[in-house]
């Protein structure tokens, strides 16, 4: 140990190792995947923070580590944005700052068995913050929530149907808190043991009394259409024939609905009126509707729009949704008189794109209601509960990745929808032009194959309908206000007992000057 604290007394050092620390639960996360990783990757961290000489090291420990884990998580943006990945991740970092101050004081030194036991819910609470905080679609939503590397994990996903995704992210921040003091604090391993028996018998708890989606026992055909990458000046018009001649491949499938990926049509429909011709004749040609997505210059209102568009055998049926949360830089730039100066080092947005104003569910016909969402939207879990407390049966998301073919995105974006269909009880579906495609049961569990980035075929799903509402939908985003509440009343007994320090000095210092 004293050579460890004697590598760690050059400050580079220590920055240099609160950042490799930082960076490990990605490797929790899809392309990785190593899911059980995410129970131990935060405790290197911890234990370097709680030795700290001082607070203001801690917090900047907490800095370098939030530096390393969103430059980590969103590393696959850099051939976009290049240097300005670094500055967002920079800027993001800055929210663990306080989280280091709080893991130093309430873990560091020879911390009691009631710091420890405080420790347990406000290191979790705070992390939970952090992740409401960056969950704001202005600093770029809420892409690696931690309990999101938990999506194949079934006892997870009971919990996110409790409490969404903040539950599990919680509990694994708990978990990680309990085993830091196990390692490091003999004194303390009683409540830390204590922690561990609560995380299990929470997970106990959810996987025994949360309800149950409750199957229909009717199940609808969808068929998601892959075109592949498809590149070059004339693109948008190959694609479209492509995803047309996939779509004919469908004809006698008895297939409910046709689902094409995020700008699977790239011109107004409306401007584009033999496109609108072709599409209703495959719909009549399936005896299905399609949901495409266009992503062009409206020409019945100013702007580009990302627009999922229902098209019948009749042409668009008039069921529209305008995309609403747009990827910062991607598609337009915040403050643009400030920072579109990005666009000369990177691919960020020439133009900003339009947002819709509001979610719309779709009657397809035969009893099924479909919630769309539009490529990044899926990582809100409010949009998907929204959905299903308008009527959504199944959800659905439109997305691209064509950009970032080869990274650790596509796997990513995929397995958010496991997420979102736990939560809310609801099947999800996710169509994407160039992979990864994927649908899930209203459990979270996967049906079907997923389309990895190598293919270009239409595939047919069957998607069991379910009924019921979890507690999540019922109640929300309840875990992170608890942990406002926790960091709250952390905070006021902590004001009250320095308040209460400094009158007992005051009084002895008095009593000296008496004596």
């Amino acid at each position: 140990m004293n050579n460890v604290g004697h590598l760690l007394a050059s400050p580079w050092r220590r920055s240099t190792a609160a950042a490799v620390a930082g960076a490990l639960p990605v490797l929790a996360f899809p392309a990785p995947n190593l899911w059980f990783v995410a129970y131990v990757a935060l405790v290197p961290w911890l234990l370097l923070i709680r030795t700290a000489p001082t607070g203001r090291r801690a917090a900047f420990d907490g800095w370098c580590g939030g530096f390393a884990f969103m430059l980590a998580m969103h590393h696959w943006l850099l051939p976009s944005l290049h240097v300005f990945t670094f500055v967002i991740a920079a800027l993001l970092g800055a929210l663990w700052a306080p989280w280091g101050w709080l893991v130093r004081r309430t873990l560091g030194g020879s911390p009691s068995g009631g710091r420890v036991a405080s420790a347990l819910l406000v290191v979790p609470s705070g992390w939970l913050t952090i992740e409401l905080i960056r969950s704001w679609q202005g600093l770029g939503g809420p892409w690696g929530v931690l309990g999101a590397s938990q999506w194949q994990v079934e006892a997870a996903l009971r919990l996110a149907s409790v409490g969404g995704v903040w539950l599990p992210s919680f509990l694994v921040v708990a978990l990680n808190v309990a085993v830091a003091v196990l390692v490091a604090m003999r004194r303390a391993r009683v409540p830390a043991v204590a922690g561990l028996v609560a995380v299990a018998a929470a997970g106990s708890a959810a996987w025994a009394g949360a309800p149950r989606p409750e199957p229909t026992g009717e199940r609808t055909r969808i068929a998601l259409v892959q075109p592949g990458v498809i590149a070059g000046a004339d693109s948008a018009d190959r694609r479209f024939d492509r995803e047309e001649r996939l779509t004919r491949q469908l004809a006698g499938q008895d297939v409910d609905l046709v689902v094409w990926g995020e700008s699977s049509v790239g011109f107004d429909l409306g401007d584009r009126p033999d496109l609108a011709r072709r599409l209703a004749a495959l719909s009549r040609e399936t005896d299905a509707e399609i949901l495409v997505n266009v992503d062009a210059r409206r020409s019945d209102r100013p702007g580009i729009y990302k627009s999922s568009v229902l098209v019948g055998p009749d042409g668009p049926t008039g069921d529209r949704y305008d995309k609403m949360r747009l990827v910062p830089f991607g598609e337009y730039i915040p403050a643009r008189s400030l920072l579109g100066w990005a666009t000369s080092v990177g691919k960020a947005a020439g133009e900003d794109r339009r947002r819709g104003s509001e979610q719309v569910v779709m009657d397809v016909g035969d009893g099924l209601r479909i919630g769309p969402m539009v490529c990044f939207e899926t990582a809100f879990p409010d949009m998907s509960r929204h959905l299903v407390q308008d009527g959504a049966g199944v959800l659905l998301a439109q997305s691209s990745t064509s950009t970032f073919q080869g990274s650790w995105a596509p796997e990513q974006h995929a397995s958010l929808a496991a997420l979102r269909a736990a939560e809310t009880g609801r099947p999800m579906v996710h169509a994407t032009l160039t992979g990864v495609s994927a649908v899930y049961g209203a459990d979270g569990g996967r049906i079907g194959p997923w389309l990895g980035t190598d293919a270009s075929v239409a595939q047919v799903y069957e998607v069991p309908r379910a009924q019921g509402t979890t507690l999540y939908v019922r109640f929300g985003d309840w875990p992170p206000q608890a942990a406002l509440l926790v960091l709250a009343v952390y905070g006021a007994v902590e004001l009250a007992r320095s308040r209460a320090f400094r009158l007992d000095q005051a009084g002895r210092e008095a009593r000296c000057l008496v004596d």
